[in-house]
């Protein structure tokens, strides 16, 4: 596999960095200036991802050494398969909610916007970092940067609640990575002497099987971005932030980056021999299985629309770390076409729960009958997405469980497929009665309701209402269209399995 030396990963990182600080500079007093730095840092960032895809279509690789800290410990980043479509979805979509932000965050005249906006770029910064990481030390560096630059994003309404929230959020995610995460990198190095990621992974294949097993459990204990049951509770509580900061936790930066540490885990720190020899795939696919169900379930009693959706990310987000818990080929591709059908799906649902809110002020499920009426185009596209979630064609979910299915087949899991059609049948169950109160049921006027949207519901401003029809219209291009994924995904499997 050739290698090429180039300051690009380097740079689709700090591009954000340099926006955060034109950002706070220029402050409240010239809000244009302001958002322009937001909208050339991520447009120009996506353009800088963009222009590595060649070059890893073809196979090769991108290094960059930015430190050397000791002979161990090296700050280094470089860009395979894996990691340019983890980075091209994560910059594409953030030029998308760039847009939605300054919709919403006006529409509701937030106060704070200048922080806001700074520290939204700074975890899209960390977010590469992960994304580009070339080892096990530089990823958990910038594993914790987005935790600790997305903290003052969640607590942004300053309320108690969101106060707590915040803090519940902070804990979690920080105690259990230093707690396990840590843990597990310093036994990976004690045994391997290399926290390279490597696609044969990197543990001696003749250390204690005990030892290893432990390594893995830590590594998912500690990762509790992946929101995995029981270490989940932090993503609902998280969900006292504004909508645009949820559509960043669910689909661009917090929960993307747990799964694909996750991935990275697997892959290149575990390898898939080492795990199929001790049968830890089948151990993992048991957790994520259940976080599947038990995440579902508690979605259909939430009448909170945006802990709706919360659950329904806890659940789905175990889709892709079921894919790879499987082993094989199909698997692994219906775990990463999951990354990018999910970050479309979830965050047009959470676009249009915001746009609901900048409308009306309604949060409720209850609240909302009738409101497609009014409102047809953030339905339309919630429907859309809720769809996709669903996997029904022609929107994108439906190709993530498919390959999901024949993953399972090959593994010979056929209680998987078992847990794959009754989560789906649950996504139902909680989406479509909203879909349908949206569309069929007669319109609830209030006082509310009429002091908020000048006697009437109506679409929000158009900065909020367009974006989630672009994110829905992409979920029906990606079905139609999913070369693009698949053609990462057979580099990434050619890296990873032979072939």
């Amino acid at each position: 596999m050739e290698t090429i030396i180039s300051s690009k990963p380097l740079l689709a990182i700090i591009i954000s960095l340099i926006a955060a600080f034109l950002i706070a500079i220029t402050g409240e007093k010239a809000r244009n200036l302001r958002e322009t730095w937001t909208i050339l840092a991520a447009v120009t960032k996506f353009g800088i991802v963009a222009s590595m895809l060649p070059d890893i279509l073809n196979g090769k690789v991108i290094e960059f050494t930015l430190l050397n800290i000791t002979p161990e410990l090296i700050l280094q980043f470089k860009v395979d398969a894996l990691g340019i479509f983890f980075g091209v979805t994560a910059s594409f979509l953030w030029i998308i909610t760039s847009f939605y932000s300054i919709g919403y965050m006006r529409g509701l005249n937030e106060h704070a916007q200048t922080r806001y906006f700074a520290y939204f770029a700074i975890a899209l910064s960390a977010t590469m970092g992960v994304a580009f990481s070339a080892n096990m030390f530089t990823a958990f560096l910038f594993y914790e940067i987005i935790t600790v630059s997305t903290f003052p994003l969640v607590a942004h309404k300053e309320t108690e609640e969101a106060k707590k929230g915040a803090r519940k959020y902070l804990t979690y995610l920080l105690g259990t990575s230093i707690a396990f995460q840590l843990t597990a990198i310093v036994i990976t190095y004690n045994i391997s002497g290399n926290l390279n990621f490597s696609p044969d992974g990197v543990l001696n294949k003749n250390a204690a099987p005990f030892l290893v097993t432990i390594t893995f459990l830590l590594y998912i204990a500690g990762i509790t971005k992946a929101a995995i049951m029981p270490l989940h509770s932090w993503l609902p509580a998280a969900m006292v932030a504004p909508t645009p900061v949820s559509a960043l936790l669910h689909a661009v930066a917090v929960v993307k980056t747990g799964v694909f540490m996750i991935l990275r885990v697997v892959f290149y720190i575990f390898g898939i021999d080492l795990l199929k020899s001790l049968d830890l795939g089948t151990v993992l696919t048991v957790i994520a299985s259940f976080t599947i169900i038990a995440a579902s379930v508690i979605a259909l009693r939430q009448d909170n629309l945006k802990l709706r959706l919360a659950y329904s990310t806890v659940s789905q987000l175990s889709y892709i770390v079921l894919g790879a818990a499987l082993l094989t080929p199909s698997g692994i591709k219906g775990s990463i076409i999951h990354i990018g059908a999910h970050a479309f799906g979830k965050i047009t649902l959470f676009f249009t729960a915001g746009a609901i809110y900048v409308a009306t002020r309604k949060t409720k499920i209850s609240e909302l009958d009738g409101i497609g009426k009014k409102m047809p185009l953030t339905m339309a596209s919630f429907t859309i997405g809720a769809l996709s979630m669903i996997g029904i064609p022609p929107f994108a979910g439906v190709i993530s469980k498919w390959y999901l299915s024949l993953g399972a087949l090959e593994a010979n899991q056929l209680f998987v497929l078992v847990i794959l059609t009754l989560s789906t049948i649950l996504n139902a169950c909680y989406f479509m009665p909203i879909v349908y109160a949206a569309f069929m049921k007669k319109p609830k006027y209030d006082d509310n309701f009429k002091e908020y949207s000048g006697g009437g519901i109506h679409e929000a401003p158009m900065f909020v209402v367009i974006p989630p029809l672009i994110t829905a219209i992409l979920t029906v291009l990606i079905f139609l269209y999913p070369s693009f994924f698949l053609e990462i995904i057979r580099v990434i499997l050619a890296n990873i399995m032979g072939g």
